[in-house]
């Protein structure tokens, strides 16, 4: 029988990526890494990461609470909770907290190479480097990602 996999709140493998938190649900090694999966939570007033792209992997995102502001090229849409976004391979974006409070989201990431991204980023933190945009940069280019310079402010 296939072994069922249950994280509970305050389990899962904590990553702090700058003032955002990311606690991974899903790391792959149980879904034969079709599926990763992170809860993120972004503080007040907090950038996200520089418009990108992904070529191999399609990312989804469930606002649970708060509204997070995604912005896809040109375009803005502000995501209260409850919506579902959905970001499928070559599609620029992005994401910030631009309000007063806390918002927490689900994301996904099929298949699930973006886990290892993350802790790639969180290993650049524990190692005193700061999170520039060039140094996130060359760590995208190990999981399929680019910069989306043509949209990049």
């Amino acid at each position: 029988m296939a072994k069922v996999s249950i994280t509970g709140p305050g389990e899962g493998e904590l990553i702090v990526s700058g003032p955002s938190t990311i606690r991974i649900l899903e790391d792959g090694s149980n879904t034969d890494h079709r599926l990763g999966m992170g809860e993120i939570t972004i503080p007040p007033h907090t950038a996200g990461p520089p418009q990108h792209r992904h070529a191999q992997h399609d990312e989804g995102f469930y606002i649970l609470s708060g509204s997070v502001r995604f912005t896809v090229g040109q375009d803005d849409h502000d995501a209260g909770a409850g919506t579902w976004v959905m970001v499928p391979p070559g599609a620029p974006h992005t994401f910030a907290n631009v309000t007063d409070e806390t918002a927490v989201m689900l994301n996904t990431f099929t298949p699930d190479q973006y886990v290892q991204y993350f802790r790639d980023l969180k290993a650049m933190v524990e190692s005193g480097q700061p999170l520039s945009h060039d140094a996130v940069a060359e760590v995208w280019t190990k999981y399929g990602t680019e910069p989306s310079t043509e949209y990049a402010s």
